[in-house]
């Protein structure tokens, strides 16, 4: 058996996200020299199951194996028939994680590094477009790279978001919904803090913002610049009142 091709395994399997638990399965499998064999994990995020097989498969020596690729399935317990399913592929032990395939799954955005035909690696948003499939069964991928023009950062600055004035808090939130969370944050508005979730769509090139039940909020409620256009509007309003005061006042006045 080849040792070192095991413990890479296994650490590829924990930089996914899949713990230990499969670990003594795996290694048993792998002396037992079975050339292509299957395990399974779960795992439990916010109250959701998602079920993952994993494929292992001998490269052609047989002292090598690899994992190349796994399929995540969010359960629907209420009803089994709304269950979704998605096979996420591994390459060089990098790839979805096993929390960013829960997060694709329940229809957000994941940024991830990715490879060109030529090998040359670049970054692009993910979603899933549950309303398309291929032929084999799984939800067409969107990807939207940096000449899609999404710019989280900026995106993020027309909010008055209280972690944004901490540059390691700023940067926790950042990567936070760059794997796919939907981020607790706190909005301090017309003199109130209160608590939101974003979530990143890069699609839209916006940010969705949902409240503690996770009931969707209008952005243009909490953006700075709806704040500042009331503002200057009011500010408009108001000399252009005086204006025509000065106007109404001048016209009074008898003409010498």
């Amino acid at each position: 058996m080849n040792t070192e091709n095991l413990e890479y395994l296994k650490k590829n399997l924990l930089n996914l996200g899949f713990g230990e638990k499969v670990n003594d399965e795996m290694e048993k499998l792998i002396r037992a020299k079975v050339p292509e064999f299957n395990l399974t994990a779960e795992q439990t995020y916010n109250n959701k199951k998602v079920d993952y097989t994993l494929h292992f498969k001998a490269g052609e020596q047989n002292d090598m194996y690899f994992f190349n690729r796994y399929e995540a399935t969010l359960k629907n317990e209420a009803d089994p028939t709304k269950d979704r399913a998605q096979t996420l592929y591994i390459n060089r032990g990098h790839g979805i994680t096993a929390k960013e395939a829960f997060n694709l799954l329940e229809g957000r955005s994941v940024e991830k590094k990715l490879y060109n035909k030529e090998n040359e690696p670049y970054t692009a948003w993910l979603k899933l477009d549950f309303k398309e499939k291929d032929d084999y069964g799984n939800h067409m991928l969107n990807k939207f790279s940096e000449g899609y023009g999404y710019n989280l950062e900026k995106t993020l600055a027309q909010y008055p978001i209280k972690e944004l004035n901490n540059n390691q808090q700023k940067e926790e939130l950042m990567r936070s919904l760059r794997k796919g969370n939907a981020q607790q944050v706190i909005i301090e508005k017309d003199g109130h803090a209160q608590k939101y979730y974003l979530v990143a769509e890069p699609q839209y090139k916006q940010i969705n913002i949902y409240d503690s039940q996770m009931k969707s909020v209008k952005r243009e409620s909490l953006r700075l610049d709806n704040s500042n256009e009331q503002s200057q509007s009011k500010k408009q309003s108001q000399k252009n009142g005086q204006e025509e005061s000065s106007r109404k006042q001048s016209r009074k006045q008898p003409v010498h």
